[in-house]
């Protein structure tokens, strides 16, 4: 009988804590050219980013974008990484040419682009394109 008052106190402390954790709004996954077309035909907000796990300026980018995800207002937003090694005919038919390239979507539409740039305004503004 105890056992049971103590997880439920501990289950009533623990609920307010789990609805206070903050969350990512949008998500992030390597890419795919079935999801990336159907995320297109729902008119969806959709972030390539042409990645290499050793650029240092992936590496800002990637900070920028994690920081921005957080922001409800970006809860729709799919970030698609290709990568720069291993995907080269995947982030060619994209036209990019190097690594840390940032492509924006909303839809079939697209909204922005930017390459080889950590600024964090320049990063948060291809983001933002995606949602309108």
């Amino acid at each position: 009988m105890r056992h049971s008052h103590l997880l439920a106190a501990i289950a009533a402390i623990a609920a307010p804590i789990a609805i206070v954790a903050p969350a990512q709004a949008g998500t992030v996954r390597s890419y795919n050219a079935a999801e990336f077309n159907a995320l297109q035909a729902q008119g969806k907000p959709v972030l390539i980013f042409v990645h290499a796990p050793w650029c240092p300026v992936c590496r800002a980018q990637t900070k920028t974008i994690d920081e921005v995800l957080q922001d409800p207002a970006y809860r729709d937003l799919t970030v698609m990484k290709i990568d720069f090694d291993t995907g080269k005919a995947d982030w060619q038919r994209f036209g990019a040419t190097q690594q840390s390239t940032l492509i924006g979507f909303h839809g079939r539409r697209e909204t922005s682009r930017l390459a080889h740039d950590t600024d964090p305004a320049k990063v948060k503004a291809v983001l933002a394109s995606t949602l309108r």
